[in-house]
């Protein structure tokens, strides 16, 4: 299109927009609103995504939860009804068993008096594994750690404190190479837990609990018994084949059927956090087409508006046809004018 055409249609145009100020107004209006809406809609959209994607994993990602039960068949000649327990060496058994688990943690616990000074709180107090604190994702605050192997070994008397089990006792002060007393036994806190949001538990939020070394939690009570474990799979899709060697294995030395699920009782958190994760696409997916739909009918009303607009420069166009005008100069104010809206 020559230059001389292109300043021809423009000015058209502005004539055209001076006459229907309102219209134009009311069509950008439109189209904004729902290019607004479908931003605002997927933007919100996504950060609950990530809200259901953090709050899930605050318990740990892919981990597996794993109880004694009772046995509710009978089975190499025992009756069924029989009460399974734990041992320190389950763990060290299903470790060796399973390559296809990356860590496991036996898990002890038990209720106790934690104190400083004046102040007391009955708290829950935990012994466990160093592994335990990276799948159960225990992050330690800046200045401090988790429990590591010298701990366990040596069994040290240290402590790694929930964040609001740490301000109940310090308030605002760090309690980092601070002491505390654990059912009158005094522990050096070497770390506390960052703050998270959890939507899965199993014994409490994470927050009011102390974890110790499950060696020192031994020696403290020589007749405890590990009450669960945690373990990781190597991959979220080796869970499913984790968790029958566990019943194997483990129905191999107690003696029960690996088909009796009842003998132990296993939370695998990844169906949880598939569900989740579903649910939080949905509602994704639900909330961009409700933005799509916004945008495309401020899209009709610009359609709309065009047609009206040719409808009423019919005898305009017939007129410019008959004097020897091209198609593409009739066609370029309404396509300027399309455009601009």
């Amino acid at each position: 299109m020559k230059t001389a055409e292109v300043a021809m249609v423009w000015r058209l145009f502005r004539a055209d927009a001076a006459h229907n100020r309102k219209r134009i107004a009311l069509t950008v209006l439109a189209i904004a609103w729902g290019t607004l809406s479908i931003v605002m809609l997927l933007s919100f959209g996504e950060g609950m995504k990530r809200a259901f994607h953090r709050t899930v994993r605050g318990m740990g990602e892919g981990i597996g939860v794993l109880w004694p039960g009772a046995t509710t068949r009978a089975w190499a000649g025992l009756n069924s009804g029989r009460q399974i327990q734990f041992t320190d060496e389950d763990m060290e058994l299903l470790k060796a068993r399973i390559p296809e688990l990356a860590a496991i943690s036996r898990e002890y616990s038990r209720r106790v008096p934690v104190s400083l000074g004046a102040k007391s709180v009955n708290a829950r107090v935990r012994g466990v594994d160093p592994s335990f604190g990276p799948m159960r994702n225990l992050i330690p605050s800046a200045g401090g750690r988790f429990i590591d192997e010298a701990d366990l070994t040596e069994k040290r008397r240290v402590v790694f404190l929930g964040d609001e089990l740490a301000k109940d006792l310090f308030g605002t002060t760090d309690p980092v190479g601070r002491t505390v007393q654990i059912n009158q036994s005094t522990f050096l806190v070497v770390g506390v837990m960052q703050a998270k949001v959890m939507m899965g538990m199993y014994s409490g939020p994470d927050k009011g609990q102390g974890t110790i070394p499950a060696t020192t939690f031994k020696s403290m009570y020589t007749d405890a018994r590990p009450g669960n474990m945690v373990y990781a799979p190597v991959s979220m899709e080796a869970g499913d084949q984790a968790k029958s060697e566990i019943y194997r294995v483990l129905g191999k030395k107690y003696r029960f059927d690996p088909e009796d699920r009842r003998a132990l009782g296993i939370w695998d958190t990844r169906e949880n956090q598939r569900i989740t994760e579903n649910i939080a696409l949905g509602i994704q997916v639900f909330l961009g087409i409700i933005g799509a739909l916004t945008l495309f009918v401020g899209g009709m009303g610009v359609a709309n508006i065009m047609y009206a607009v040719v409808k009423e420069r019919t005898r305009e166009i017939g007129v410019k046809m008959a004097l020897g005008a091209k198609v593409r100069q009739v066609m370029a104010p309404f396509v300027m004018e399309a455009l601009m809206m």
